[in-house]
């Protein structure tokens, strides 16, 4: 059996892996989701890595699933320890040189976003609305749960510096779009995904939040990954 390693996107939380983690460990893999540091001014993408790693400890057979921001943090344990197979799950995708803040611009993730709003009748400047852009296909129990559980929060310290490798690391890499996802448009992930690591992703019904919506088809898109 694998480790399966479930790390987070922005605000960090291992919670977000709440449904997709017993599920694995029903299957009888060993699984390690990880908090990250996110409150912390002071933890950049290296510190995030560092936190991984620790939580990896000596465990063997590893998969990495990192969702959204987790593309930046995943592929530095890559180089770190000997990873399998990285999936990329509705992921950024770092390109070396790049921050993560610098990261929204140049892939024109605004623009593709605001034309999601404006094919389903939303402002296109309008204000970020947690509902419309990551809970819509969540369901409604999980959602008002969510919502209990307050706000994320997310330093921008891990986005101020370039991202430190210099090339992809030389992981078997897996890119899963969520096709209905409202903040990361499935035309703009297929387009950045070509470009920065030269092949077409693999796509699953879901918005951004697919681990929560869907996390039964998600565990068996992971586990045929691992099957391959």
């Amino acid at each position: 059996m694998s480790t399966y390693v479930l790390i987070p996107g922005a605000g960090g939380q291992a919670s977000y892996w709440r449904f997709v983690e017993p599920e694995l460990r029903a299957r009888g893999h060993n699984v390690v989701a990880v908090d990250l540091p996110a409150g912390d001014d002071s933890a950049g993408l290296e510190e995030y890595a560092d936190v991984i790693v620790q939580a990896i400890g000596d465990r063997t057979d590893l998969i990495l699933v990192a969702q959204s921001m987790g593309g930046f943090s995943a592929p530095l344990v890559c180089e770190r320890l000997k990873v399998d197979l990285l999936i990329l799950l509705a992921a950024m995708t770092p390109k070396p040189g790049e921050s993560a803040g610098e990261w929204w611009a140049a892939t024109g993730q605004g623009e593709a976003e605001a034309a999601v709003k404006q094919a389903l009748g939303q402002p296109a400047d309008g204000p970020f609305d947690p509902l419309f852009s990551f809970l819509h296909d969540v369901p409604l129990d999980v959602a008002v749960e969510l919502m209990a559980e307050g706000e994320i929060v997310q330093s921008g310290t891990p986005f101020a510096k370039p991202w430190p490798l210099t090339a992809w690391p030389d992981v078997p890499t897996k890119f899963l779009l969520a096709r209905d996802d409202r903040f990361f448009p499935a035309e703009f992930q297929r387009r950045v995904v070509k470009q920065r690591l030269g092949f077409q992703p693999d796509e699953m019904p879901g918005g951004h939040l697919v681990a929560l919506a869907r996390p039964l088809e998600l565990v068996e898109r992971l586990e045929a990954y691992r099957r391959k």
